[in-house]
């Protein structure tokens, strides 16, 4: 079974915009994702209400928290460790791989090329990502096949996440894991990365921004 998961979801406790999360997860099930991670903006405990809605739902979908983090040079993806706890606030992308790394989790450049907090050509410099965010839902298509270039030429794999800030756009791109994810391997199925992000999208509506 292919495991269809959009890791890059935001909801109201990001701060910039009005969806409920379980609004979220509901969407996400009539999309027939098999799961979804909240990644609230620069808090990891700002998702805590994933905790509540994974055992509401624990029979119907996969819910993981993670983190969209600032670092000095762009936003990233981190997963696995509660970085509220950690001394990274705003460090560059180096030191942050390597606390985290070093703490157990996984860092991903999110929309690294797509301008204002995007790491860039800096990308191509920096060691110690798990993956790069190849499809993001709010990038433009270039910016998008930018990222999945770079990713093939770091022989790195490549994510898809919606950047969601409204429950319907949930699943506009995602990651299709080809192993049975679990909340226990999700972590070193991603290091491992026997998966692909997708843009699921139609061309004329997709690439708009």
């Amino acid at each position: 079974m292919i495991f269809k998961i959009d890791i890059h979801i935001h909801t109201k406790f990001s701060g910039d915009n009005y969806t409920e999360p379980e609004e979220t997860v509901l969407h996400a099930i009539e999309t027939n994702l098999q799961g979804i991670a909240f990644t609230e903006h620069y808090s990891y405990e700002a998702s805590e209400h994933a905790e509540r809605l994974r055992e509401k739902y624990k029979d119907r979908i996969l819910i993981f928290r993670g983190v969209e983090f600032s670092a000095a040079e762009g936003h990233c993806l981190v997963f696995g460790v509660n970085t509220d706890k950690l001394s990274i606030k705003n460090a560059p992308f180096e030191e942050v791989i390597k606390v985290v790394n070093g703490s157990g989790g996984i860092v991903i450049p999110s929309h690294p090329f797509r301008g204002g907090n995007s790491l860039g050509d800096n990308i191509e410099q920096i060691k110690g990502f798990s993956a790069i965010e190849g499809y993001n839902g709010y990038s433009h298509h270039s910016q998008n096949t930018k990222a999945v270039e770079a990713a093939k030429r770091l022989q790195l794999p490549y994510t898809g996440g919606s950047d969601a800030h409204e429950a319907k756009e949930v699943g506009a791109c995602f990651t299709e894991f080809y192993d049975e994810v679990t909340y226990d391997n999700f972590l070193d199925l991603v290091k491992a990365g026997n998966y692909q992000g997708v843009d699921s999208r139609k061309v004329g509506r997709a690439w708009i921004f």
